[in-house]
């Protein structure tokens, strides 16, 4: 058992603690203890952290944030350790020349979010304004990295220590906003699109419009069988989420009530996992989430414990807090939309640190790193060049053995016109990951 010294235990230490060995290393053979005769008796591997070191333990200098409370700017030394970018960085005698520990911190707990920043249309933090931006290593894993460094630094002292051997993985994810393009929109919907495509002497549209009306023709946004055929030839364990708010401006989807979507809801969770997709509206009326909930938990008669929010929706600590309320355990909304990359600088699932309250919660954070909206809308990237930037963040995330997480959505692996090619991007992607 690996034991590690703290003399004074905080919330804030103890949750990077445990991010480091239980989230990212996967190691659980640790306790961490403020007594130092216990401490000087174990015989096993041991680690302090702190101002000095005790003995001839593997030793990691504190710079102090963990020890604080409250949220303020801060001011750190960055540099550059085995080719990565490091954060609160000293000249300390240490077995790392930066403060592992307050670094994953900084960037699990999203401690930037917290402070000022610029905000975009939709009131969403913005890549641009982050720090990994800033800096240049926004498509760098530096969080798993860090924690890798750390764990070379025991096995050096502790040849003996046994960390398991953590594996790569890969989880699509499908986000349903738009579940079809003509079918089952409704008379007003049906005859409002067909007027706003003849104003536009749109006839292609027009023409497609109305063959699949007349059921001649297939929906486009019908890409339900495509999925699970790509699902099951490469044993993929998809997740769907769907969004089922009333009808608003950023919100369009079918309603809850069309016994075709519902229909639809039920045989996707037959075959995969599903969960909700907060509506844009619900992130100003709380209680629209609880309705939403309730309404995918009726359609398909289980519990709903992940979720991820419509236009990525993130404001912390509001919106995890909001689902917090309604028993969800996972949430893959951290990440960008007009980035890829690690938002919070980890391809590993980690808990939730409300940095207001000061307390480590019961939400599983899952981030995601690439969308295909970033490269077609806001990178207005092609075909080739999107694979490329796939493949790259792929890589990074098989070096640190991180998880995958891709997120699509029905209608882009469509045969509209503006959507050709991509489901060679999507097929390409998922065989890269597979392999």
């Amino acid at each position: 058992m690996l034991l590690i010294y703290i003399s004074k235990i905080t919330p804030r230490n103890r949750y990077a603690v445990k991010a480091v060995f239980r989230n990212i290393l996967e190691f659980s053979d640790f306790q961490i203890t403020s007594d130092v005769d216990r401490f000087e008796e174990h015989v096993g591997p041991r680690l302090s952290y702190g101002k000095k070191p005790l003995g001839s333990e593997v030793f990691v200098f504190a710079t102090g944030l963990l020890e604080k409370k409250g949220i303020d700017e801060q001011s750190f030394d960055i540099s550059e350790y085995e080719d990565t970018i490091t954060l609160f960085a000293h000249k300390a005698k240490s077995a790392l020349p930066f403060d592992v520990f307050s670094a994953v911190f900084f960037m699990l707990s999203r401690y930037e979010e917290y402070l000022p920043h610029r905000r975009d249309h939709y009131d969403r933090f913005i890549a641009k304004e982050s720090f990994a931006f800033e800096k240049g290593f926004l498509q760098t894993a530096v969080v798993d990295r860090w924690a890798i460094f750390l764990k070379q630094a025991i096995l050096k002292e502790n040849p003996g220590t046994k960390f398991p051997e953590k594996e790569f993985k890969y989880i699509p994810t499908i986000d349903i906003d738009n579940t079809f393009a003509y079918k089952e929109k409704g008379l007003i919907r049906t005859v409002g699109s067909y007027l706003k495509n003849l104003a536009k002497f749109d006839f292609k549209h027009l023409k497609q419009q109305t063959l699949v009306l007349l059921r001649r023709e297939k929906d486009p946004f019908d890409t339900y069988n495509y999925q699970l055929n790509i699902q099951k030839r490469y044993n993929l364990n998809p997740i769907y989420f769907i969004l089922l708010a009333d009808y608003g401006l950023n919100d369009k989807n079918l309603s809850h009530e069309n016994r075709t979507f519902q229909s639809l809801i039920k045989s996707i969770a037959d075959y995969a996992q599903v969960g909700i997709h907060p509506s844009f509206g619900s992130n100003s009326d709380a209680s629209k989430l609880h309705t939403e909930i309730l309404r995918l938990e009726n359609i398909v008669k289980r519990d709903i414990t992940r979720s991820r929010q419509h236009f990525l929706k993130l404001s912390l600590p509001e919106t995890y807090r909001n689902l917090l309320e309604e028993d969800i355990l996972e949430d893959y909304t951290m990440g960008f939309a007009g980035e890829v990359g690690f938002r919070a600088g980890t391809c590993s699932p980690f808990p939730f640190y409300d940095l207001d309250e000061e307390v480590e919660c019961k939400l599983t954070v899952y981030p995601f790193q690439v969308m295909e909206s970033t490269f077609k809308y806001y990178q207005k990237k092609g075909v080739t060049d999107s694979i490329e930037a796939i493949k790259s963040i792929i890589d990074e995330v098989k070096a640190v053995n991180g998880t995958f997480v891709s997120l699509w959505h029905n209608e882009s692996l469509s045969n509209l016109e503006e959507w050709k090619g991509w489901r060679n991007v999507y097929e390409e992607m998922v065989a890269y990951a597979h392999k």
